[in-house]
């Protein structure tokens, strides 16, 4: 007969600021959601700043729902909200690289 610890999974949760990153491992059952692993890893309550209703989390980059059913070596991912659009940096970032080319 298998033990509890041969049947759960292990996965990963991740989150980061500027100054601390959080990478826990934690053993949970088959079944268990990204919620309920985010739950139990303790994140919540080391940055509390963390809103899962408008923050998206992930598995590997990928965007997914608290109601994912993980699976064994998955690492979720909170993420932070962008403080600049992508899209708009590179603009002006091309702007600037194209302007002096204009004035000569």
């Amino acid at each position: 007969m298998a033990d509890a610890v041969d049947e759960s999974l292990q996965v990963y949760v991740s989150y980061a600021t500027a100054e601390r990153e959080f990478l826990r491992p934690l053993r949970v059952a088959p079944g268990t959601t990204i919620g309920q692993a985010v739950e139990t890893s303790g994140v919540l309550a080391e940055f509390p700043e963390i809103n899962l209703v408008t923050q998206p989390v992930g598995i590997y980059a990928k965007k997914k729902t608290l109601d994912t059913v993980l699976r064994e070596r998955d690492r979720i991912e909170i993420y932070r909200p962008l403080i600049a659009d992508p899209k708009d940096s590179r603009r002006k970032r091309a702007a600037r690289k194209d302007a002096p080319r204009a004035a000569s």
